[in-house]
């Protein structure tokens, strides 16, 4: 089965990179588009990713300015931040500036990818479903 969400994934260290998509491709997500710093994912958010997967300590530009500067484009991307490092404020900072969730790098990745996937996916079915027509909408009020 093909997933049919744009991802953008974001991460100085190509070789993870590399792991991470193919992680994706496993799980079914074959619209995946690599960036090796922020500056190139935000220059390319006129393609309307569903999903962004941003490394949090990246060379020139932090995951967390990347974030900022993805959030004041379009609110609407589920951006979801990586990082290797153990400490609870990025988690925190991340969420409350819109990250839709916080993943700490491990050797279960794959499923955690999948986790996260999967709850952005309910999330969007959630608003297609309860989202009314504007029509309905429109004769709810007469």
């Amino acid at each position: 089965m093909e997933n049919q969400l744009k991802i953008f994934l974001v991460d100085d260290d190509l070789f993870y990179l590399n792991i991470l998509e193919q992680h994706l491709h496993n799980l079914g997500y074959k619209d995946v588009v690599i960036y090796t710093n922020g500056t190139d994912c935000i220059n390319n958010l006129e393609q309307n990713p569903t999903v962004i997967f941003l490394d949090y300590k990246m060379d020139t530009l932090s995951g967390y300015e990347v974030l900022k500067k993805i959030k004041r484009y379009n609110p609407n991307i589920y951006t979801v931040m990586i990082s290797g490092q153990e400490e609870i404020k990025p988690a925190i900072d991340s969420l409350k500036h819109g990250a839709f969730d916080y993943i700490q790098k491990g050797d279960d990745m794959g499923e955690k990818l999948g986790v996260v996937l999967s709850r952005i996916e309910e999330v969007i079915d959630l608003l297609k479903r309860e989202k009314p027509s504007f029509l309905k909408s429109l004769f709810k009020y007469t």
